[in-house]
């Protein structure tokens, strides 16, 4: 028995681990699960925010240790893994021959199974759309057998996307991007508002990423960033993320100190020195390497830590172009009143999702990542809080993402989803699971897990 959290350690439950690295392995467990009455949860490397990595009492196949890199073809930029292995080593085995994987998250460390269980975007989400997109076949194990999945099978969006519910991705055939070189070109604009924000991201709509950081104490101001990649660049340029800041105290110093200053005031204080170095740092233009650029959560080890025992939840809301600047400023609004800022607050553009997937959180609109720190005195009026924010967001015609989701209720969900994608959900589980093995906590919790006799 292992008690298990996710990313943002806010909730914890207990489950019977598994490391399986064959199909073999994934019958022998399906089989007792079968004969003990229990029910089976997939977990990568846990880097989604909440519960859908764990499950209570349910048998959990850890998967990052299946983790080969089956083939790899430099002339055709086509890669083939089994379902543990991360970002980070596929941008370490491609990049050296000019190859950079299509969408990225925040984290390097994620699975490639559990990227596409959640289907994740990074911050070309407008031009790039989701990672699925880019997968060329996926192999879906069940206990009725291993299928081959290509884009033109209706069940290929339903996996893809279908948070670990349908069956376990044993392999995936991946088409990586083409980079001309391991660069990519920064430039930074200081938004002084909301307006600002979004005319950075209008003003820079031609960027390979965008992206802006928010100050969610200031009244939407804050530093948006834009990248293009670097034509001239160098192609050999060292990506390891340094280990020490300014190359004298090591990073594993900085969640620590970072902890002192988590309180409402010293976040306060902190988001303003942030914010007053964007303004320093107008309109100017400076060189990256990929990996720095691309996972500035990896940057400082640990920092999750920073929030205290109680943990970290994220509301990331995706709200329609229309809307996004009146419901983003009601948010924020929202936790001011209620005391309650969010410590990190993060904005991207999106772009709506060319396949029909199952869970789809993707519009034409952004999005905005709300970091809380959880506060158990005061729980009630924090639910609250992300109950009324919910409800913004929802008559807005918002969508809500499974990966960093913590606080959705059954109702919620079905009135984001809908009842024709809940009952399409329902089929291909019925079809797909018909013993109804695999479950998730996320899955008890937003109403998902399918009984059976």
């Amino acid at each position: 028995m292992a008690s298990l959290q996710g990313f943002g350690g806010n909730c914890r439950s207990d489950g019977f681990l598994f490391h399986p690295t064959s199909t073999a392995d994934l019958h022998e467990v399906a089989d007792l699960a079968l004969q003990s009455g229990r029910k089976i949860a997939l977990r990568g490397s846990a880097r989604s925010y909440g519960d859908p990595a764990q499950a209570a009492e349910a048998f959990v196949l850890d998967l990052s240790q299946w983790n080969q890199i089956l083939d790899w073809n430099p002339e055709t930029g086509v890669l083939v893994a089994e379902p543990g292995v991360t970002l980070e080593q596929i941008w370490r085995l491609t990049l050296p021959d000019g190859y950079w994987p299509p969408v990225v998250s925040g984290t390097m460390r994620p699975t490639l199974a559990g990227a596409l269980a959640m289907n994740i975007h990074g911050k070309n989400a407008a031009d790039a759309g989701t990672l699925g997109e880019w997968v060329d076949r996926i192999d879906v194990w069940s206990p009725r057998g291993t299928h081959i999945l290509l884009p033109d099978d209706p069940d290929f969006a339903n996996v893809i996307s279908g948070a670990g519910l349908l069956g376990v991705i044993t392999q995936v055939t991946l088409r990586m991007k083409r980079v001309p070189s391991g660069e990519v070109d920064v430039k930074s604009l200081h938004a002084a508002d909301w307006a600002g924000q979004f005319a950075a991201f209008a003003e820079e709509e031609g960027a390979d990423y965008r992206v802006s950081w928010i100050d969610a104490f200031g009244q939407g101001r804050g530093h948006f960033h834009s990248a293009h990649y670097a034509e001239d660049g160098r192609k050999d340029r060292a990506q390891d993320l340094p280990s020490r800041i300014l190359g004298l105290w090591p990073k594993a110093w900085v969640w620590p100190i970072l902890r002192l200053l988590n309180t409402r005031g010293g976040m306060r204080s902190l988001n303003s020195v942030k914010a007053l170095g964007a303004k320093f740092a107008d309109n100017k233009v400076h060189r990256q390497g990929l990996v720095e650029f691309q996972f500035l959560l990896d940057y400082v080890p640990n920092w999750q830590r920073a929030y205290g025992a109680d943990g970290l939840l994220q509301f990331q809301p995706f709200v329609p172009k229309d809307h996004a600047r009146e419901v983003f400023q009601a948010l924020l609004a929202d936790a001011a009143d209620a005391r309650m800022e969010p410590f990190l607050a993060v904005m991207k553009r999106h772009r709506a999702d060319k396949l029909n997937w199952l869970f789809s959180y993707a519009l034409d609109g952004y999005s905005l990542a709300l970091d809380f720190k959880v506060q158990p005195a005061s729980g009630d009026q924090q639910k609250d809080l992300l109950r009324r924010m919910t409800e913004r967001v929802l008559d807005a015609g918002g969508r809500f993402y499974f990966a960093k989701d913590s606080v959705l209720s059954p109702s919620e969900v079905q009135r984001y989803l809908g009842e024709a994608t809940l009952a399409r959900y329902h089929e291909a589980k019925t079809r797909l699971d018909p013993n109804g093995l695999f479950t998730s906590d996320l899955a008890r919790r937003l109403g998902l897990e399918i009984r059976t006799p």
